[in-house]
Protein backbone atom coordinates (compact mmCIF):
# COMPACT_ATOMS: atom_id res chain seq x y z
CA UNK A 1 0.00 0.00 0.00
CA UNK A 2 2.92 2.18 0.56
CA UNK A 3 4.28 1.92 -3.02
CA UNK A 4 1.08 3.29 -4.04
CA UNK A 5 1.70 6.84 -1.86
CA UNK A 6 4.80 6.81 -3.61
CA UNK A 7 3.42 6.43 -7.58
CA UNK A 8 0.07 8.72 -7.08
CA UNK A 9 1.37 10.91 -3.79
CA UNK A 10 2.15 14.62 -4.07
CA UNK A 11 5.48 16.16 -2.39
CA UNK A 12 4.42 18.33 0.65
CA UNK A 13 8.04 19.19 1.88
CA UNK A 14 11.45 18.64 0.93
CA UNK A 15 14.77 18.06 2.72
CA UNK A 16 17.68 18.84 0.13
CA UNK A 17 20.67 18.68 3.71
CA UNK A 18 19.39 15.08 4.82
CA UNK A 19 21.96 12.65 5.06
CA UNK A 20 22.79 10.07 3.74
CA UNK A 21 20.35 10.98 1.50
CA UNK A 22 18.14 13.99 0.31
CA UNK A 23 14.54 12.96 1.49
CA UNK A 24 10.76 14.01 0.71
CA UNK A 25 7.58 14.21 2.61
CA UNK A 26 4.93 12.37 0.12
CA UNK A 27 1.01 12.68 1.33
CA UNK A 28 -0.75 10.31 -0.76
CA UNK A 29 -4.27 8.31 -0.33
CA UNK A 30 -5.21 5.52 0.53
CA UNK A 31 -9.25 4.82 -0.29
CA UNK A 32 -10.22 8.03 2.06
CA UNK A 33 -7.65 8.09 4.10
CA UNK A 34 -4.51 10.44 4.57
CA UNK A 35 -0.86 9.19 4.22
CA UNK A 36 2.51 10.61 4.89
CA UNK A 37 5.38 8.69 3.87
CA UNK A 38 9.04 10.04 4.03
CA UNK A 39 11.53 8.85 1.41
CA UNK A 40 15.41 8.60 0.86
CA UNK A 41 15.90 9.52 -2.46
CA UNK A 42 19.48 7.92 -3.21
CA UNK A 43 21.31 7.81 -6.28
CA UNK A 44 20.79 4.43 -6.89
CA UNK A 45 17.73 3.27 -4.74
CA UNK A 46 14.84 4.95 -2.52
CA UNK A 47 14.60 4.46 0.98
CA UNK A 48 11.04 4.63 2.97
CA UNK A 49 12.35 5.92 6.37
CA UNK A 50 8.91 6.45 7.58
CA UNK A 51 5.09 6.02 6.90
CA UNK A 52 2.32 7.38 9.23
CA UNK A 53 -1.39 8.89 9.16
CA UNK A 54 -1.15 12.57 9.77
CA UNK A 55 -2.64 13.24 13.57
CA UNK A 56 -4.52 16.81 15.02
CA UNK A 57 -1.41 16.94 17.35
CA UNK A 58 1.34 17.60 14.56
CA UNK A 59 -1.02 18.57 11.70
CA UNK A 60 -3.47 21.67 10.88
CA UNK A 61 -4.28 19.50 7.57
CA UNK A 62 -3.12 16.95 5.77
CA UNK A 63 -0.63 19.31 4.18
CA UNK A 64 0.08 21.79 6.93
CA UNK A 65 1.98 21.04 9.51
CA UNK A 66 1.20 22.86 12.78
CA UNK A 67 3.62 25.66 14.11
CA UNK A 68 5.43 25.24 17.39
CA UNK A 69 4.58 27.50 20.23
Amino acid sequence: MISLVIRSGEVIESYPDDEPCPSRLMLGFIGDRPYHVVLGICTDHLRVITASMPDDEHWTDTRTRRKRE
